[in-house]
């Protein structure tokens, strides 16, 4: 093989796998000078220093659309090189018929065939087709996703009510965006209403708006969602929690698509989709005669189902991984270890995509290297909890930095005090040593290995913070419940406000 004339700089983004040495290696051999980077936001920084972008693709072409719409932001133009894995041949066509200048199988990291991609005159791009538009942010991956995005994507096309029903945090306002994003309406705004997250008075207004001088306070005229919405998409979620005296009136506006303003006497005429969602049965809701019947019907013109997370394993991961690129800061490249994907998969998540983001965000906060391990990863139910205490309970709050200044410090001997090997609490066969007399006992059962673990996780927050709302979120919790924990288990916190 000859050698590369030049080297060129290579910018590497892979939620999924960290790049070994010998991997570098071969890179290197074939001119390629590799920067890790962990988000979009670093991707972003190293674009003018760059050359070409290596990115690794899982189950769907979106990252490779993001960091188009990125470039396109910034007036660049680099080159794209897509990993995928083998037996994703779909993805690889679809990664080239969007304009990536090569897709390489993601285990290939031999100099020859990085030298041949790095090359290779770009690809030109294929027009898209408006009624094939997808939202950038969203994951379809397992079987049962991508039938119901196909599905989606069919119904968009016709001017039709949609009711789309799934538990919560499963990402029905996700489907809604895809739904507004392929239909004709797509250049038209696409405006959301929860009707659970509003006094019964405020919705009407949200609604339909007011004329000024309607009630008092009422300075100047409102117009509603619905004129806000003109030429788009009105999303109206937890639907089932609007007061039974609004429906009569959404379901005029509905039938006739046309509303007066609160203390208005002219009608305004309308031209938007409806589209609404509900974690209920809508259906048991009328017999119980808490929902509109007449309503349902004319809500309901198509269904669509959005899944638990649990009944579609194939997006757990992509997911995580587009969650790990999302939050993750300060240019952590960060991957995934086979037993940590394992751990995830294997979890029932009751809590859908939000818990998995809950989990996803509590690993950044735990893994002080560069691969999220089984014992980073904190499940919101007790009975999933994993062995934290490796990595978590063996810093003492007093290793967390004081100061902004001592982070760096801090940070890496804490680190090192993580890398050794540190017996587990949860095994009774294999307690931990103890380091003085002042060691905590072993735990005598699992919900007091939970609590230990739990108690030092908030102390090395709240050591590290200067705040209740910093410490809650690096935590991934509310401060309400931050506040509940830290009196259950009697952690004091003096110094936060």
């Amino acid at each position: 093989m000859n050698n590369p004339s030049h080297t060129q700089h290579l910018l590497w983004l892979d939620p999924f796998r960290a790049l070994s040495d010998a991997d570098r290696a071969q890179l290197a051999a074939a001119g390629l000078a590799v920067h890790p980077v962990a988000t979009l936001d670093d991707l972003r920084e190293q674009l003018p220093q760059a050359g070409l972008i290596a990115l690794r693709l899982e189950g769907t072409p979106d990252l490779l659309r993001d960091v188009q719409a990125l470039q396109a932001e910034e007036g660049c133009s680099l080159a794209v090189l897509c990993r995928v894995e083998r037996r994703e041949l779909e993805l690889a066509v679809a990664a080239m018929r969007l304009g990536a200048r090569h897709v390489l199988a993601a285990d290939d990291f031999s100099a020859q065939a990085w030298q041949n991609a790095s090359q290779r005159p770009a690809a030109a791009p294929q027009a898209a087709k408006p009624q094939a538009k997808t939202s950038r942010t969203v994951v379809y991956v397992d079987p049962a996703s991508r039938n119901l995005l196909a599905l989606a994507q069919r119904v968009a096309r016709a001017p039709v009510s949609v009711l789309i029903e799934g538990p919560t945090g499963a990402g029905k306002e996700v489907l809604a965006r895809v739904l507004h994003e392929s239909s004709a309406r797509a250049q038209g705004p696409f405006v959301a209403l929860n009707c659970a997250a509003l006094p019964d008075h405020l919705i009407e207004d949200m609604l339909f708006g007011h004329e000024k001088g309607a009630f008092t306070g009422a300075l100047k005229e409102h117009r509603g969602l619905f004129e806000q919405a003109q030429g788009g998409t009105v999303f109206l979620d937890e639907i089932a929690e609007m007061p039974i005296h609004l429906q009569a009136k959404l379901l005029r506006v509905l039938q006739e698509r046309q509303l007066t303003r609160l203390g208005g006497e002219r009608a305004l005429d309308i031209d938007v989709r409806v589209l609404a969602a509900t974690n209920r049965d809508l259906r048991a809701a009328t017999a119980s005669r808490e929902f509109r019947e007449d309503l349902y019907f004319r809500l309901s013109t198509f269904k669509l189902r959005v899944p638990a997370l649990r009944e579609r394993p194939g997006d757990i991961l992509p997911l995580a991984a587009r969650l790990l690129v999302r939050h993750a800061e300060g240019g952590r490249a960060l991957s995934v270890s086979v037993q940590a994907q394992d751990s995830l998969k294997n979890h029932p998540w009751p809590g859908n995509v939000r818990e998995l983001e809950n989990v996803v965000m509590r690993a950044l906060v735990l893994c002080t290297g560069e691969v999220i391990l089984p014992e980073h990863l904190m499940f919101d139910d007790a009975a999933w909890a994993p062995n934290v205490s490796a990595a978590a309970a063996q810093v003492a709050p007093a290793a967390w930095p004081a100061t902004l200044t001592e982070a760096p410090t801090a940070l890496a001997a804490n680190a090192q005090r993580i890398s050794s090997p540190v017996p587990s609490i949860w095994s009774p066969a294999n307690p931990p040593a103890q380091a003085d007399s002042d060691a905590t006992d072993e735990p005598a059962n699992l919900h007091q290995a939970v609590q230990i673990n739990e108690q030092q996780l908030i102390l090395a927050a709240v050591q590290s913070t200067y705040s209740r709302l910093e410490a809650a979120a690096k935590l991934g919790i509310s401060p309400r419940t931050l506040r509940y924990k830290m009196a259950k288990l009697k952690v004091g916190a003096p110094a936060l406000a």
